[in-house]
């Protein structure tokens, strides 16, 4: 389980997988200096679930349990920055298969 920090007041725990793939979506959108609501869920057994709004100007630190950098799943990439563009704003989607691409 990897942690991303957010303005060094909130750490919420990811696995490295889904945190590598958070990183580049968040990443993208701050450089191009977007800001945009990020939500997930705190414990699937409560439903309990956080949001906070991303801006370029609060600081960030993904923090990695494994020190390899996992595969990149493209097409996860593009379904997690199509949540992160829409309304309702970044958050976790089920990972395709990129083995389906037809």
């Amino acid at each position: 389980m990897g942690t991303f920090s957010y303005d060094n007041v909130l750490k919420a725990e990811f696995d490295d997988r889904v945190l590598a793939h958070l990183q580049i979506v968040i990443g993208a959108k701050l450089r191009r200096k977007e800001s945009f609501y990020f939500s997930w869920k705190d414990d699937a057994q409560d439903g309990a679930r956080t949001t906070i709004w991303m801006h370029p100007a609060v600081p960030l630190i993904y923090k990695y349990q494994d020190g390899r950098t996992p595969l990149i799943n493209r097409l996860w990439v593009e379904a997690l920055s199509a949540a992160a563009n829409a309304a309702g704003g970044l958050h976790i989607v089920p990972e395709p298969d990129p083995d389906a691409q037809n």
